[in-house]
């Protein structure tokens, strides 16, 4: 049975293909082969480049053949590859022998027993799959990330001077601004965003155990140490992480996914907030001809992009949350579970597109309805008792929280009236009633 959007399991690859499709040049199979075609061709070169005794006859003109290999890479290669691995049962072992069919395909076979000199598998996805992260952060993940800060950031603007009735602990507050709560948002975002871009992207490579063993014994008068480190971040442009196991200790990459998942965490407030928002009525949503709000009841515009982008964000903090407890824990000098935990690191990103572009659609589609904030304003003018009783205290006005406490926690209706009423009985100079009288919630929003 061929693969089909509608025959996938997972919905990253059928139904939500289309929002992920860009994920799979770096999270697929074929990618990750691909991947490590690449290291293993650049560890090549960078033996020649040593030059190891070898090696120094190599034809350096044909580098640029040996990385047309995995330039030019296609579904046929990794086919090729996959069928080699039904012999080996080995995936890594499989890319060695594709490679030197290469080599025997180039005519330079007497080279080929240096691919993979003194590797072990782990060197190859240990550097492979940082890499593959590194460069889908860069090409599919902040694009995304962007689009949608940008989207808040225009949002903030245009919404700046909107006052609205704010709510703690569910209950009418102090008032504040649209724009400004949105604002929160963007900072606590990019807040985070700062520290994701501070954390190195770390790449193990060193031999079976991470001591360079089978390279020391080979070639003892070579710093092996500094070659690795000049490969992988040089080369790779990775973290060489030193020493280490066999594997990658991934506790860089741990704090990656908390890093991810504290951005997706701050989504799903801001879903939340907006989903509430359109359920008070202080956001319509843009009506698209022919779409079906509820099967039974033919009124309704549901929020289905907020809810869409907290589901999703829930989905990719759950495997985040897996992927950074787990990974940096191996038996000993190492064990398997990394390797099947790692093939899913795609799966986090995936959901968290989704998301991203659910938010995004959710956002274009919102309609500010401008009289349900004014007519929230008007409704609670209880919200200035703050104001009025804060200008007291500086006017060394006697309990002026108490005062204002008989006045507002009562069951009676609190208007600009009575406010204005209640001033009216105040012992102050006309000037500071006033001042008071000034005051109503569309005014009082603070900075």
């Amino acid at each position: 049975m061929q693969l089909t959007p509608l025959n996938a399991v997972s919905p990253i690859d059928g139904r939500y293909r289309s929002k992920t499709e860009k994920l799979a040049d770096y999270f697929s199979e074929e990618a990750l082969i691909k991947y490590r075609v690449r290291v293993e061709i650049e560890y090549f070169i960078a033996l020649c480049n040593i030059p190891l005794p070898q090696l120094k006859g190599f034809d350096t003109s044909l580098f640029s053949d040996l990385k047309t290999i995995y330039e030019n890479f296609t579904a046929i290669d990794a086919a090729a590859i996959k069928e080699i691995e039904k012999t080996t049962n080995h995936d890594v072992k499989a890319v060695e022998y594709f490679i030197k069919d290469k080599f025997d395909a180039l005519g330079i076979q007497e080279y080929k027993e240096f691919i993979h000199f003194g590797l072990t598998s782990q060197d190859i996805n240990n550097t492979a799959i940082p890499l593959s992260i590194k460069e889908a952060l860069e090409g599919v993940y902040l694009p995304s990330y962007e689009a949608v800060v940008d989207k808040l950031n225009d949002l903030a603007k245009e919404w700046s001077d909107v006052s609205m009735l704010a709510r703690t602990h569910g209950q009418p507050a102090s008032p504040t601004r649209l724009g400004k709560e949105i604002e929160v948002f963007i900072v606590r975002l990019n807040e985070q965003f700062n520290g994701l871009k501070n954390i190195p992207i770390a790449a193990k490579f060193g031999g079976a155990t991470g001591n360079y063993n089978a390279h020391k014994v080979a070639y003892p008068a070579i710093d092996w140490k500094a070659f690795g480190s000049s490969f992988v971040e040089e080369a790779l442009q990775l973290r060489h992480s030193f020493p280490t196991t066999q594997i990658e200790h991934y506790d860089h990459m741990a704090s990656l996914f908390d890093a991810l998942k504290r951005i997706n965490t701050i989504l799903i407030d801001f879903n939340r907030d907006i989903w509430t928002y359109i359920s008070m009525d202080y956001f319509k949503q843009k009506i698209k001809k022919g779409e079906v709000g509820s099967s039974a009841m033919p009124h309704k515009v549901n929020p289905i992009d907020f809810e869409n982008s907290e589901g999703n964000l829930g989905i990719a903090n759950a495997i985040f949350e897996h992927l950074s407890g787990k990974l940096p824990i191996s038996r000993l000098q190492r064990d398997l579970t990394d390797s099947t935990v790692l093939r899913n690191v795609g799966v986090p990103f995936g959901h968290t597109l989704i998301a991203f572009q659910s938010t995004l659609k959710g956002l274009n589609k919102l309609l500010l309805n401008a009289a349900k904030f004014e007519q929230d304003l008007e409704n609670n003018w209880a919200v200035v008792a703050e104001a009025i009783q804060t200008i007291l205290r500086r006017e060394g006005y006697p309990n002026p929280y108490e005062a204002l406490k008989g006045l507002t926690r009562t069951n009676e209706k609190i208007n600009q009236q009575s406010i204005a009423a209640f001033i009216e009985t105040l012992d102050v100079s006309e000037d500071i009633k006033n001042e008071l009288k000034a005051i109503s919630p569309s005014n009082y929003t603070g900075i």
